[in-house]
């Protein structure tokens, strides 16, 4: 049960760092409490724990033009940060964690300025069908987050720009592209700002949870380890993962996201394989690509290592056997 609430808003604009702070206040939560961390990132993409950056986004480009890539911890897709966008984490045990709650908090806060925003699926909140925040989920042990985006004032341009949904996920949205598909808080309330946005959501939180918000205590905040965890985010082996001279891939998007098999074969053998997926459930296919080295090409031995690895992390039983009609479909065609 959450005992006590309390807020802590980064001072930087730096994502590694955010991203670094985002993880040590969520390991660092006690039993009782939750801590929502507001952050902010200047001209970034941030990727999902187990996508391909050079497909997601145009990794060269926004590179060259002063941005950062960046992946998080959590599952689910791509998504474009600058400074008109606002992100939210909610920092508890697993135990604790209640999406609705958490949730309300974000579509109260934007009630404040008379807008009726609603839920969409499991992971956006919409105005009028378009969306303006998107939601991640990551738990390990005990540990637990919830965090987001929420568009105030963002560079729809530039976001369309660097951001490279498929075709295939366009599509599953039913719309024709990104800009197509979001819009700014800002264009429909001219009164919302980021800062009057920070103002809200800790108002919203102390008055959904009905706490009284207290101060966060930065002393608990060890900035030589988080100074480690941001040297981990800001890696290149983190950031950008394997790029592998493939000799056959395939993909397919399914109702729970989209996934992407890439191999390296050499004399009928996998020398290496890349699996990329959008799926909020980073954990299902997290490091199960480096399993399949040393697999015969062949569709059973393929999809008998892949339904062992799945198994054995409870993925649904539906997406192991998506995942090997993909494959099998793929290999005997």
């Amino acid at each position: 049960m959450i005992g006590r609430i309390s807020s802590y808003t980064s001072k930087t604009m730096d994502p590694y760092q955010n991203l670094a702070i985002e993880e040590y206040l969520t390991f660092h939560t006690k039993p009782d409490e939750c801590i929502l961390f507001l952050w902010q990132n200047e001209h970034t993409v941030v990727i999902g724990r187990n996508q391909n950056c050079w497909k997601e986004c145009g990794v060269t480009e926004l590179e060259k033009d002063g941005g950062h890539l960046a992946r998080r911890l959590s599952g689910g897709g791509a998504v474009y940060h600058d400074r008109g966008n606002l992100n939210f984490t909610f920092c508890l045990r697993k135990e604790n964690a209640n999406v609705e709650k958490q949730l309300q908090v974000i579509i109260d806060a934007v009630a404040v300025f008379g807008l009726r925003a609603e839920l969409n699926g499991r992971n956006d909140i919409v105005l009028d069908g378009q969306k303006f925040s998107g939601n991640a989920f990551y738990d390990s042990g005990d540990y637990y987050y919830h965090h987001g985006t929420l568009l105030i004032d963002v560079d729809i341009a530039s976001m369309s720009r660097f951001l490279h949904p498929s075709k295939a996920k366009l599509e599953s949205r039913g719309v024709a592209s990104v800009r197509s598909r979001v819009t700014n808080l800002s264009s429909l309330c001219a009164e919302i700002t980021t800062e009057s946005m920070k103002t809200a959501m800790v108002d919203s939180f102390s008055y959904v949870y009905g706490k009284k918000m207290e101060t966060f205590d930065e002393t608990r905040l060890d900035w030589d380890e988080m100074g480690r965890l941001r040297e981990r985010f800001a890696s290149r082996e983190w950031k950008y993962g394997r790029k592998i001279p493939f000799t056959d891939r395939f993909g397919r998007r399914f109702d729970w996201g989209e996934v992407e098999l890439a191999l390296k074969v050499n004399g009928g053998i996998v020398e290496e394989a890349l699996l990329s997926s959008d799926s909020m459930e980073a954990e299902w296919f997290d490091g199960v690509d480096a399993q399949l080295a040393g697999c015969l090409y062949e569709a059973e031995a393929l999809c008998g290592v892949l339904e062992r690895i799945l198994a054995e992390r409870n993925v649904p039983e539906t997406v192991r056997a998506e995942v090997s009609a993909m494959v099998r479909g793929n290999l005997l065609s």
